[in-house]
């Protein structure tokens, strides 16, 4: 059996909405989406580099795969720096409460 092992982008007061950029997720009105991207040093890049060197799936809930979905099959390289080959290539696990989740992005479940 495989281990689940989790990794999330939070903030120090709990946000994980839009972390990526301004227009990723502005349900509800939020604005400040891409508040991660000015920590995005070396070190987490390296870190980044650790982690999806290993095998993985990915486990994601609706809004998360939708966003996903809807960005990554259409970027297979640079300035990506691999990870969009990579997302496109695994299995992707789509969870929701509704179970109505378009599983239509190549290797979804």
């Amino acid at each position: 059996m495989r281990k689940i092992i989790v990794g999330a982008m939070v903030s120090m007061d709990g946000v994980m909405q839009a972390p990526g950029g301004p227009t990723e997720d502005p349900t509800k009105g939020f604005k400040f989406g891409g508040w991660e991207m000015p920590y995005f040093d070396q070190a987490f890049g390296e870190q980044l580099d650790r982690v999806f060197k290993e095998k993985f799936d990915l486990l994601l809930g609706r809004k998360t795969y939708e966003i996903f979905a809807a960005y990554w099959p259409y970027y297979d390289d640079a300035p990506h720096g691999g990870i969009a080959k990579l997302f496109n290539d695994i299995k992707k696990y789509a969870v929701s409460r509704s179970g109505q989740v378009d599983t239509s992005w190549a290797g979804s479940v």
